[in-house]
């Protein structure tokens, strides 16, 4: 069927679209180049622009896609207006209004513009900074609990080993750092949440080569997010993208395509995540996480960190599986190359990560992972984590001075 058209004023005196209706099945129009479209639809439409609202189908299919064409109604604005600073502000104040998040950004700091701000809509990086465009640039997290960031110190190391891996140089010493993300969560004043930080070549051109950029910078961002925590079993599936080489797996850089897409294939197969095996058949990691498995022997095993990410919640999870052992709770902890069939058998497996916490597998692919249930030792080690969240000493938890 030939898209149904809503015209402001005759299609004969539009000269900025040609209407081709002679391939029904292409479904297709023809504009003119200098066309531009509106995605957020701003109806303040001024003398002379001309609004053509029209349904129609997709007519650009992927190789992937094979449902069938889905019919969207869309806005196309002929005459882009010309901003000021403070209307694009507003504009995008307004945009983020609109949107429905559980997620809060409380404060960001940018070495860009040398401070914190609380307002979201200040809250952007320079589209010339090389980790927009070209992707250079690392990252990393801690969370924030009852006033307490977690884990930062060994975060931040791993950070600043990232930006040495990605060859960017500080812009400030590491105490420097530190000092700056905690004043940007007291700034938040966010109790529980969590403080993302990046590290990129810096804002100057969009050369491939970082030598134009006039200095590296930094920023941070503190994430309230009201979702409930969710700690039930669920389902995983292998991965069918390949995992990053070990050279670029091992830093925590801002290349997380492959890791979206491969989230995306488990949501699409009705999974959680995506389980990556390297190049040799043995299992990796997670999209955004680790993983580990209770053996038939009761033994914790969890594979080896030198072609993955080194997680920070998994090497904390083995230092606190120690109390399980002298309990009893367990036989052993092993760390070592895990083949996926080993995976698949064990008694219990699970994910691990700041995100995640411990997340307990209950099915992987086709196979149910022991009985089916959240597992003994999962629920152990959650509630280990957890305690050491709240309480545990002053190597893991910084106090916020609010």
């Amino acid at each position: 069927m030939a898209p149904s058209l809503t015209l402001s004023k005759p299609i004969s005196e539009t000269s900025l679209i040609k209407l081709k209706l002679s391939d029904q099945s292409q479904n297709s129009l023809v504009f003119s180049k200098c066309l531009s479209f509106s995605r957020h639809g701003f109806s303040d439409f001024r003398p002379g622009m001309t609004k053509i609202k029209f349904k129609t189908c997709h007519v650009a299919k992927n190789s992937y896609q094979t449902e069938s064409p889905t019919e969207t109604q869309s806005t196309l604005i002929f005459d882009v207006p010309v901003l000021s600073c403070s209307e694009a502000i507003e504009r995008l104040r307004t945009s983020q209004k609109a949107q429905k998040s559980k997620q809060q950004y409380r404060a960001m700091y940018s070495s860009v513009f040398g401070g914190i701000t609380t307002d979201p809509a200040a809250m952007v990086i320079p589209m010339d900074d090389h980790m927009v465009h070209r992707g250079h640039g690392v990252f990393d997290t801690a969370a924030v609990m009852d006033g307490y960031l977690y884990e930062l110190d060994q975060h931040l190391d791993r950070f600043l080993g990232s930006a040495t891996m990605a060859k960017i140089k500080l812009p400030f010493n590491r105490e420097s750092i530190r000092s700056i993300l905690i004043q940007t969560v007291c700034a938040s004043k966010c109790r529980k949440g969590s403080l993302r930080y990046w590290l990129s070549a810096g804002p100057g051109d969009f050369q491939l080569s970082p030598s134009g950029c006039h200095q590296s910078s930094l920023y941070a961002i503190v994430i309230e997010d009201q979702s409930p925590p969710d700690y039930k079993g669920i389902k995983v599936v292998t991965s069918s993208i390949p995992i990053k080489p070990p050279q670029f797996a091992v830093m925590k850089s801002v290349n997380y395509l492959p890791n979206a897409l491969s989230k995306m294939e488990a949501e699409e197969n009705g999974a959680y995540v995506a389980i990556w095996l390297d190049f040799d058949g043995f299992i990796a990691e997670g999209p955004n996480m680790n993983v580990a498995f209770v053996t038939k022997e009761n033994e914790l095993l969890m594979p080896k960190f030198d072609k993955i990410l080194s997680g920070c919640t998994a090497k904390r999870v083995l230092v606190l599986a120690e109390g399980l052992l002298r309990e009893g709770k367990i036989k052993g902890i092993r760390v070592e190359d895990v083949t996926g069939d080993e995976g698949k058998k064990a008694n219990e497996m699970m994910l691990l990560g700041s995100g995640v916490l411990v997340r307990p597998v209950i099915q992987w692919d086709e196979q149910i992972i022991g009985d089916g249930k959240e597992g003994p030792v999962a629920e152990a080690l959650l509630n280990l984590i957890l305690e050491d969240m709240k309480s545990g000493p002053p190597t893991v938890r910084v106090p916020v001075p609010y």
